[in-house]
C-alpha cells in the first residue's frame, strides 16, 4: 500500500495525489468533507477498503485544493475543483474512471461525470445528495449555521465523528485518531467555506444528463444524510442501480460495511465479486486503551503526549509478547490484539495494567473469546464487535470479561466479580460480564491479586 506522493499542476494550484494498486480498471476517489492523502487513508475501515479496491484496480486519491498535501487556498469554486479532477486524471495516464464520490464529494462526483461523460466509465455515489437545501433532505440555512457552528467549536477534536458518527463518540481511539486527522487535513475557516457553498448547490437539474453507468449507495439509517437523499439520486439518474446498507453512522468506521461497499463496487465494475473468503479461528479478542487520555494530551501539550503513547505501546508490545499475543491494529491509543487462550489473554492484560499504573497510565481492557474471521492481518466478525463493547463498558482501572471468556477459564484460579448484564450497542441480546479480581495459587504477582 506504500505509494509515493505526486503533485498535478491546476491553473496555479498543485493537487496532491498518489496511485495505488496497479489492476485493469481505473478508480478516481473523491472523498466527503475533508482528505489527507496520507493520514485519510490510515484510518482501519478505509486501509481495508484501499485493499479491496486494489484487488481489481488502480486506485487514484488526491486531496481537494486547500486541504491536506495540496496548496492551500482560501477559495474555490465546484468548477476548480472537477477540474483538479481532470489534472489529476491527466497526470496519472488516466484516460477514462470509474468517479466513486462520496458525502461532500457527491456533487463533486455528479458535475464530473455530467461534464466530462468521456472520462468517465462509470459513477459510484455513497451516502451523498443532489442538494442540501431542497427536498428530499430540505435543511434550512438555520439549521446549516447551528452544524457549521458545531463544526466550527470542536474542530481538530474529532468534531466529523461527533457529527458523522455519534455512535463511537465515546471510543476514545477513534476520536483522538480523527483529531488528529481534522487539524492536519484543513482549519476550520477552511472548512466552514466548503460547507457553506455546499449549501447553495443544487444539482438536481444535471441527475438526468447523467448517462453513464451509475451505482448509488446508502445506509438506511444514515442519521445526518437521510436515505430518501440517495433514493432520490437513484430515481433520477436514467439507469442508476440502487443498493441499501445496514447502519445508522454517516461516516463509515467498520470494515463490515467497508466489505459491503467494495462488494458492490467490485460487481458494479468487473461483473463478479471475490471477496476473500475468511479463515475462522477461535480466538480471544482484546481491546485496551487509556483512560481519558484525550483530556491527558490537552494538559501535557503534543510532545509530552508523543512520549506518553511511545512507552504506553512499548509496554503493551512487550506484554503481548510474552504472552503470546498478537497485535492486529492501533487507532490513537486503542489497542486491538487476540490470544489463543483466554487465560493467557487476562494475564496479559492484568500485567500490562500493573506496569502501566507504575508510569501513571490508567487503563480499561474488555476480553471476549469466538469464532473471528482472518483475512490477511486483518480480524473480524461479531466477536470483534463484543469485544469492543466489553471494553467500552468497562470502568477505569478494569479487566472486564464476557461469560464466554470466565466459563473457559474454569479451574485456572482466576477469580471474577459479577457486574451483572448488559445491553452490548449493535450487539443482540444481554450479556453477563464479569470484572477479573484475582489470581489463585500464587501464580502471579501480589501487585496482580487485585481487581483489574
Amino acid at each position: 500500500m506504500e505509494s509515493p506522493v505526486k503533485y498535478a499542476r491546476s491553473g496555479d494550484v498543485h493537487i496532491a495525489y498518489r496511485i495505488i494498486g496497479d489492476g485493469p480498471h481505473d478508480i478516481v476517489l473523491i472523498p466527503g468533507t475533508l482528505s489527507h492523502v496520507e493520514l485519510l487513508w490510515e484510518v482501519p475501515t478505509n486501509d481495508y477498503l484501499l485493499k479491496r479496491l486494489t484487488s481489481f484496480a488502480r486506485v487514484i486519491v488526491f486531496d481537494k485544493r486547500g486541504q491536506g498535501l495540496s496548496d492551500r487556498v482560501a477559495e474555490q469554486t465546484i468548477e476548480e475543483r472537477i477540474g483538479d479532477v481532470r489534472v489529476v486524471m491527466d497526470a496519472a495516464g488516466c484516460r477514462r474512471a470509474t468517479i466513486y464520490g462520496w458525502s461532500e464529494g457527491g456533487p463533486m462526483s455528479l458535475m464530473f461525470a455530467a461534464t466530462y461523460p468521456e472520462r468517465t466509465a462509470s459513477l459510484v455515489l455513497y451516502g451523498t445528495f443532489a442538494s442540501m437545501q431542497s427536498p428530499p433532505w430540505s435543511v434550512t440555512r438555520e439549521q446549516i449555521d447551528q452544524f457549521l457552528g458545531v463544526m466550527e467549536k470542536h474542530w481538530g477534536e474529532g468534531a466529523l465523528v461527533r457529527l458523522n458518527a455519534p455512535s463511537r463518540v465515546k471510543d476514545q481511539a477513534v476520536m483522538q485518531s480523527f483529531a488528529k486527522l481534522e487539524r492536519e487535513a484543513a482549519s476550520p475557516g477552511s472548512i466552514l467555506a466548503l460547507l457553506r457553498a455546499n449549501f447553495e448547490i443544487d444539482a438536481r437539474h444535471q441527475l438526468s444528463t447523467i448517462r453513464v453507468p451509475t451505482l448509488v449507495l446508502h445506509r438506511a439509517g444514515d442519521a445526518l444524510v437521510p436515505v430518501a437523499a440517495g433514493r432520490y439520486l437513484a430515481e433520477h439518474i436514467p439507469g442508476a442501480k440502487y443498493a441499501e446498507l445496514p447502519g445508522e453512522d454517516h461516516l463509515v468506521l467498520d470494515q463490515e460495511t467497508q466489505a459491503l461497499i467494495a462488494d458492490e463496487i467490485e460487481e458494479f465494475i468487473t461483473g463478479t465479486s471475490h471477496r476473500p473468503e475468511p479463515d475462522r479461528v477461535l480466538a480471544t479478542v482484546m481491546f485496551i486503551d487509556i483512560v481519558q487520555s484525550t483530556e491527558h494530551a490537552a494538559a501535557i501539550g503534543d510532545e509530552r503526549w508523543r512520549n506518553v503513547l511511545r512507552k504506553y505501546y512499548e509496554i503493551v508490545r512487550k506484554e503481548l509478547a510474552s504472552f503470546r499475543g498478537r497485535e492486529v491494529s492501533t487507532v490513537g491509543d486503542g489497542v486491538l490484539a487476540t490470544f489463543d487462550g483466554p487465560a493467557r489473554a487476562i494475564r496479559s492484560a492484568c500485567s500490562m495494567r500493573e506496569k502501566l499504573l507504575s508510569v501513571g497510565l490508567r487503563v480499561r481492557v474488555g476480553l471476549h473469546t469466538g469464532e473471528c474471521e482472518l483475512i490477511g492481518n486483518d480480524v473480524g466478525g461479531i466477536a470483534v464487535h463484543i469485544a469492543s463493547r466489553v471494553e467500552s463498558a468497562a470502568n477505569p482501572d478494569e479487566l472486564l470479561v464476557s461469560s464466554t471468556v470466565k466459563d473457559l477459564v474454569a479451574g485456572s484460579g482466576i477469580q471474577f466479580g459479577d457486574r451483572g448484564t448488559h445491553s452490548l450497542k449493535g450487539v443482540p441480546g444481554k450479556w453477563h460480564l464479569f470484572v477479573v479480581r484475582q489470581f489463585g495459587s500464587g501464580r502471579m504477582s501480589a501487585s496482580l491479586s487485585k481487581e483489574c
